[in-house]
């Protein structure tokens, strides 16, 4: 079993900042490949970024590329998601999620461990 905690979010104006992070506890993290989901008002779950087991190979949706940025330390069982030049459409609840294979996938259904997320608000 593995326990994620998100923390990080807030409110931001449109332009800035945050850094979102995911406090993982429970079986061996660095076996896990992870990845950053959103949820705004009205949406459905969509990826934003995902890393494989060792953080070599990492994906981005298209909306969130040269904005994002995903990375792990798995020495501290921490993922996190660096987010830049944030827009009011990013405005969301953010999830952390682990996956038992290594490989990244964006699949929501690939995933097999789920934090209960933290909430991002940007505003224009």
């Amino acid at each position: 079993q593995v326990q994620l905690v998100e923390s990080g979010g807030g409110l931001v104006q449109a332009g800035g900042s945050l850094r979102l992070s995911c406090a993982a506890s429970g079986r061996p993290f660095n076996r896990y490949a992870m990845g950053w989901f959103r949820q705004g008002p009205g949406k459905g779950r969509e990826p934003v970024a995902t890393i494989n087991w060792s953080g070599d190979s990492t994906n981005y949706a298209d909306s969130v590329k040269g904005r994002f940025t995903i990375s792990r330390d798995n020495a501290k069982n921490t993922v996190y998601l660096r987010m830049n030049n944030l827009k009011p459409e990013d405005t969301g609840d953010y999830y952390c999620a682990a996956r038992k294979f290594g490989a990244t996938a964006t699949g929501s259904m690939l995933y097999d461990y789920w934090g209960r997320g933290t909430q991002v608000t940007v505003s224009s």
